[in-house]
């Protein structure tokens, strides 16, 4: 039996200053507002806690951006690596929606705003997709979001060679550790084709170990793109990265 979402949906949000804007409706929020939402969840580390919680600095957003689980910070870096992600919102508001005749709340995890439009995330291990109350909250959720016309993702555990490529050139994800004038001079190179080998001896006349780390901050910015479903390897081949 499918769930039966009654309009008007709202939503509240907490502004950069800390106050609080509750109860708008969630069609005619303004996106302004809800791109500079601070965390709608008052966030705390505590010794034993169940889940690991933590703060990783995105490229995308130029600042740091919370996650309260192993598997949200993993759904973090990918939108950190993707070149259509243009910012990214944590806990970006508090949902509310009359369904069966009760009021529900949801918070999801991350909004993110691409050039294909906004996307409201929610992150879960794989084996709670099928309980009850999960399965119920994501349902209408998912309602509610596309009601506006946003994209709803529901995300769980990625293939894990590809995490682990990304964790690893989220190394070189930042910018001004790199010299400009040597990204600058493979940026100009033809890499399209080129064995990630031959990459780090392209320019004889540089420190290898810079040249290397500047290909890698290449691969993370998107400039190129490679296959990430196997450990990453001199023969890995580039790509120019084209939408």
């Amino acid at each position: 039996m499918g769930t039966a979402v009654v309009a008007p949906v709202r939503l509240s949000v907490r502004r950069g200053d800390e106050t609080v804007v509750e109860d708008l409706e969630w069609p005619s929020a303004p996106l302004d507002l809800l791109r500079e939402a601070r965390p709608w969840r008052t966030f705390r580390w505590f010794k034993g806690q169940q889940h690991y919680s933590g703060t990783y600095w995105s490229a995308t957003v130029g600042d740091h951006v919370i996650y309260e689980s192993r598997l949200e910070l993993g759904r973090l870096m990918f939108a950190d690596f993707d070149p259509a992600v243009r910012h990214i919102v944590a806990q970006p508001f508090l949902l509310k929606a009359d369904v069966d005749g009760k009021v529900r709340k949801h918070i999801p995890d991350y909004l993110l705003l691409t050039d294909d439009g906004p996307v409201v995330v929610d992150v879960k291990p794989r084996h709670r997709l099928e309980r009850p109350e999960v399965a119920f909250t994501f349902a209408w959720t998912h309602q509610a979001v596309t009601s506006r016309g946003w994209r709803y993702e529901v995300w769980s555990e990625p293939v894990p060679q590809a995490l682990e490529n990304i964790r690893f050139l989220a190394g070189y994800r930042r910018t001004w550790l790199f010299d400009p004038d040597l990204v600058a001079a493979l940026r100009a190179a033809d890499l399209d084709g080129m064995s990630l080998g031959d990459a780090f001896r392209l320019l004889p006349d540089r420190p290898r170990p810079l040249v290397k780390s500047a290909v890698l901050h290449l691969l993370w910015s998107g400039h190129v793109t490679i296959a990430l479903d196997r450990p990453l390897s001199a023969r890995h081949v580039l790509r120019r990265f084209s939408r």
